[in-house]
């Protein structure tokens, strides 16, 4: 993969993760936990094929294949670290609309 190729598929991947953890945000605010969570995991796999390219390039980069550091692959990791971040936020979000859901006696699923 050439270092355009790297650069969006990790710009791609990261983006449908952010996405998809919005969308599990949205399902939770209703109340549908079980959408929810397989959004999470949606996302989660999004974020597992941004983190093997990253990954690829780090392992390359310890066996002396130097990758130039340009402006467009800070801009993926940006993208992929501000997706971890979203999820890492949203998932907790998620645990406290279920606390708001059982202290109003809602029913919800689970």
């Amino acid at each position: 993969m050439n270092l355009e190729q790297i650069v969006f598929t990790i710009i791609s991947h990261a983006g449908n993760a952010r996405s998809i953890c919005f969308d599990a945000l949205k399902h939770a605010k209703e109340g549908n936990f079980v959408e929810a969570e397989n959004c999470l995991n949606k996302a989660s796999e999004e974020l597992l094929e941004a983190h093997h390219v990253q990954t690829d390039m780090i392992h390359k980069e310890a066996q002396g294949e130097k990758q130039e550091v340009t402006l467009l692959l800070i801009h993926a990791e940006d993208h992929l670290m501000n997706a971890i971040l979203a999820k890492e936020l949203i998932t907790e979000m998620i645990e406290l609309y279920k606390i708001i859901y059982q202290t109003k006696g809602a029913t919800y699923n689970v």
